[in-house]
């Protein structure tokens, strides 16, 4: 459930911001599709310290990103990155 309305909630956010403006952003690594492609490899990770690490970083990724605040975002993105790939 949680992660469907944050899907909804970056959906609207990229849709809210003009074409232009969505690329120069989402060019700081911080995009819908890295956040879904992130959660996908946490959720795949076995139970443990690592993936509540990640888990709480790709929430402080989205929220940043809500926040317009891309390059928190991407910062707690590329942690949550690091902590999947150290299952």
């Amino acid at each position: 459930m949680t992660k469907l309305l944050g899907a909804v909630a970056i959906a609207a956010v990229v849709f809210a911001l003009p074409p232009a403006e969505a690329a120069k952003r989402s060019a700081g690594g911080c995009s819908s599709a890295n956040l879904e492609k992130t959660e996908t490899a946490i959720e795949n990770m076995a139970d443990g310290d690592s993936k509540l690490v990640a888990q709480k970083e790709i929430a402080a990724a989205q929220d940043s990103l809500l926040n317009g605040k891309m390059s928190a975002c991407g910062a707690h993105l590329n942690k949550a990155m690091q902590a999947s790939a150290a299952k």
